[in-house]
This record gives C-alpha cells, structure tokens and sequence, in this order.
C-alpha cells in the first residue's frame, strides 16, 4: 500500500467513525425520556406526555408530571420533546419534529401539551392513530390550539382554524371541546384561582379539591358557553388581581360568569370507541407549583383511564427532584437542555 493509498484509508475510517459518532450522539433514544413505574396502582400501564409549546414551558411540566405519576403512582411514562435535529436539544419552539412519537402504539394514556405544532405525516399520522383508537386523552393549556396545519396537507382537518363542519376547527374543537378562542384575564398579569363548579365536589377528579386550592399564574383562556356535547365544567377560573395566590377576585364581568378552565368531555372515535378525555387551560410549568393544580391533573390521570376507584384522597404529588420552573415567555425557553436533563435523579 503506498502512500496515497493509506492516507485515502485512514480518511475513511475518519470520515466512517465520524458518521457513528454523529449517530450515536443523535441516537433516537437519546430523543425522549422515560420514567419506568414502579409499585403502585399505575403499574403495568403506560403514559405518553408529548410536550411542544413555544411559551408555557410544557418542556418542564411534561417531565415533572411524568416523575410524579411514575414515582408516586407507577406508571411508566414516556415524555416526548420538540427536538432540534442538529444537536439534539430541546427546541420547544421549532414546530416541525417531535421524535418518538410511535411510542403512542403502545400509549394507554396521551397527555398533549402542544402549541401549532405543524408536524410532518409519519410523525402527525401515530397521533392521528392514537385519537382514533378510542384511548383516552388529556389536554393541557395550549393544547386547545396544538395544530397548524396548511390546508393543502395530509391532516390539515386537525388544525385549530379548520372550517369543514365534519371536523370544524380541528382536534382542539373537536376532541377536547375548544380552540383557541381570546385571554379572557389579562395576560402575564392576572392569575388563575379554581373554584369548584356547582355541584361537581364529589366528582373523582375533585377529590381532595376545594376552593382555591387550584392556582395559576397563566391567566384564564376564554371559551364558548356553553362547551360543545357532553362536556362538563369542574373548575372554574376566577381571575386574580395579580400573579399571586392571596390576590383578590378582579371586579366585573370578568367573573361573570367565570369561565371553565378544566371540564370533562368523551370523544367517539373512527372505530366506533368512545374515550374519555379532560381538557385544562392551565398546567404551565409554573401552575405546577401549587399542589392543588398537580392534584387536579393527578386525579384526572386516573379518571381518564377509568381507574378512579383506585385513586387514594388526598393523592400523593409531591415534587420529584429539584423543581424550578422557568416562567412563561416567547423564547423564554432553557438551551441546550437535552431529554436526558430530565432523567430522574
């Protein structure tokens, strides 16, 4: 072998090793995070969170809310993330790739926390797949508004603005009973306190609720009244003077009436199924702060599978790990920030 000849090898065994490298560094798992369940009434079953919103920072709830259920309540959960391709950050506001989707297969929960996202059809056909399996869902915050999708594509009918009555106004209307519809309490000023609906105390997600114990520095999202088919309101939405929890109601038709900010509601899938789903207009990283508002979304975990029976009051949402929520802001994001950063510790 000359010269030449070893140089052109040695080349490419750089070039080849590099390429493994890359790939190993961007290996597909290395894309989402999971939490396996432990002992507890969850066990056995699974959760997918799939975070992706430009603001409220779905990146930190998703993860949190994950460890929680996990630790707490065995289930295993899968938390999925916007992902940069070119190095494998976090990217919530990058509205094109959320990797590992294709764990919905095996999903027996689907918690959404999406914000116009406008995915390509491998990736938006599993969601697709899962909504029309007749699997429960939960929807948080931006969720009423997660598509954007041109109208000249594949799943155009499940953007927020789509105007064919046979799925008017996508999957925000349709399966969680609203889109995007207005702030209703002045935004990044106005707080977010639930009051229980009338005559809803007893129901399964309230449990271990009461006035008050439900807070949020998000403010309340308007939305139409009354919410479309089976729809029921628990939780209403007084809004607050300012961000903090011992602020007073705002005076005036802002609180009259108060509008819903988490109802209960069923979606009668493609296959005939019927699935239950609850919808929330709160659930930001840092609504999670207040244990009422994790024990609203815990308890609405076990509703949605139809496991309330097993569901102990108070239930246990302690914080797992060292929780410090970022607060809510277009491009207020953490960088370089990867799904293993969310690992439990």
């Amino acid at each position: 072998m000359n010269r030449m000849q070893f140089a052109r090898g040695v080349g490419s065994f750089v070039l080849a090793l590099a390429a493994v490298v890359t790939t190993t560094s961007l290996r597909a798992d290395d894309a989402w995070v999971v939490y396996d369940g432990g002992n507890g009434p969850g066990k056995g079953r699974h959760i997918v969170l799939v975070s992706g919103d430009d603001e409220y920072r779905s990146e930190e709830s998703c993860p949190q809310l994950g460890k929680i259920l996990a630790k707490h309540h065995g289930f295993k959960c899968t938390v999925l993330f916007a992902i940069n391709p070119e190095d494998g950050t976090i990217k919530p506001d990058l509205q094109t790739n959320i990797p590992g989707l294709e764990a919905l297969k095996t999903a027996d929960l689907a918690v959404f926390f999406l914000r116009f996202r406008n995915l390509p059809d491998d990736q938006m056909q599993h969601v697709v797949d899962y909504v029309e399996s007749g699997k429960p869902v939960i929807g948080l915050r931006t969720a009423t508004h997660s598509f954007n999708i041109p109208k000249d594509r594949k799943f155009a009918k499940y953007g927020w603005t789509y105007g064919g009555k046979e799925y008017e106004q996508g999957f925000g209307r349709q399966v969680l009973g609203e889109t995007w519809i207005s702030h209703h309490g002045q935004h990044g000023k106005e707080g977010t306190r639930g009051i229980l609906a009338k005559d809803q105390a007893s129901h399964p997600i309230l449990k271990g609720i009461k006035d008050g114990d439900i807070f949020g520095t998000t403010d309340v999202y308007g939305v139409r009244l009354p919410l479309p088919g089976d729809s029921l309101p628990l939780v209403l939405g007084q809004v607050t003077e300012t961000l903090q929890a011992d602020s007073k109601p705002v005076e005036g038709n802002k609180n009259s009436p108060m509008m819903p900010v988490a109802w209960t509601k069923s979606y009668t899938a493609a296959n005939g199924k019927t699935a239950r789903v609850f919808t929330t207009t709160m659930g930001a990283s840092q609504d999670l702060q207040w244990e009422g508002t994790r024990r609203l979304l815990v308890n609405a975990t076990y509703w949605a599978l139809r496991m309330e029976e097993k569901l102990s009051v108070p239930a246990n949402v302690a914080l797992v790990g060292d929780f410090k929520p970022t607060p809510f802001k277009f491009g207020g994001f953490t960088r370089d920030v990867k799904p293993s950063d969310h690992a439990m510790k």
